[in-house]
């Protein structure tokens, strides 16, 4: 049988609550939205009260945020896809945490990819530590901080930025190099994670290298120049980059 998910819609324009709640009821038939409130007060009594699979949450509502929501509910027992009408500063946090969010107006096809990977992940029961993951990102303060979720052939980890060396590119996936030693090997390109991780003190300095600049243990002139990580791993440098990465680390 279909997974069927009760779903509540939070969402404080009338025009974007009743558009995505017939983009569900026509596209996502195994979603029954169960409810919806426009207020922050009004969400937490009614995720407290019906316990829903699915919220589907602004992250801008006039009487505060989603993240003021996930504060005040005692339990974070859901999946979670945010709605923006715009690229908002939380989008870097969010997208750390591997949680969903929908720029509206909502793309038919990013809902309907966004609802079966809660599905699967609801299926996983993965969920619960992503929302936990969020609000201590956002509580964190300095991208170091953060702990970046990192979903693997075995499972989902969240791993702390500081102990990541360097991600390298393999393929259409990324292979993160940690102070442990080990690798851990990602479904996503390094493209995605240099957006995501490039405010947290790390560098592209090559096609195939995004490293952390905390992790660097010396930087070699001969052979056109290379980088030795703190794990002795050298890593190439593109001759365009050399100048930035010198600046950057006050060479």
């Amino acid at each position: 049988m279909p997974i069927k998910l009760n779903a509540i819609i939070v969402e404080d324009e009338f025009h974007s609550r009743e558009t995505l709640k017939s983009f569900l009821k026509e596209y996502c038939p195994e979603v029954a939205v169960v409810d919806t409130a426009a207020t922050v007060t009004e969400a937490v009594e009614k995720i407290s009260q019906l316990h829903p699979d699915l919220v589907f949450m602004d992250i801008e509502l006039q009487t505060g945020t989603g993240f003021d929501v996930l504060q005040k509910v005692r339990h974070l027992d859901f999946h979670l896809i945010f709605t923006t009408a715009f690229e908002h500063y939380a989008i870097k946090a969010i997208k750390f945490s591997s949680i969903d969010y929908l720029l509206k107006p909502i793309d038919l096809d990013e809902l309907i990819l966004a609802v079966q990977k809660a599905k699967n992940l609801i299926a996983s029961e993965n969920h619960q530590h992503l929302l936990e993951n969020l609000l201590s990102n956002m509580q964190s303060g300095s991208l170091e901080n953060r702990k970046i979720c990192l979903s693997t052939a075995e499972g989902v980890e969240f791993i702390p930025t500081k102990e990541i060396l360097f991600c390298e590119a393999n393929g259409s996936y990324t292979d993160f190099h940690l102070s442990d030693r080990r690798k851990l090997v990602v479904s996503k390109n390094l493209k995605e994670y240099e957006n995501m991780l490039q405010d947290a003190n790390f560098m592209r300095v090559h096609n195939s290298f995004l490293i952390n600049l905390g992790e660097v243990k010396k930087y070699i002139r001969a052979e056109g120049g290379y980088i030795v990580m703190n794990n002795d791993r050298q890593v190439s440098i593109s001759p365009g980059k050399r100048e930035e990465f010198l600046k950057r680390m006050g060479f």
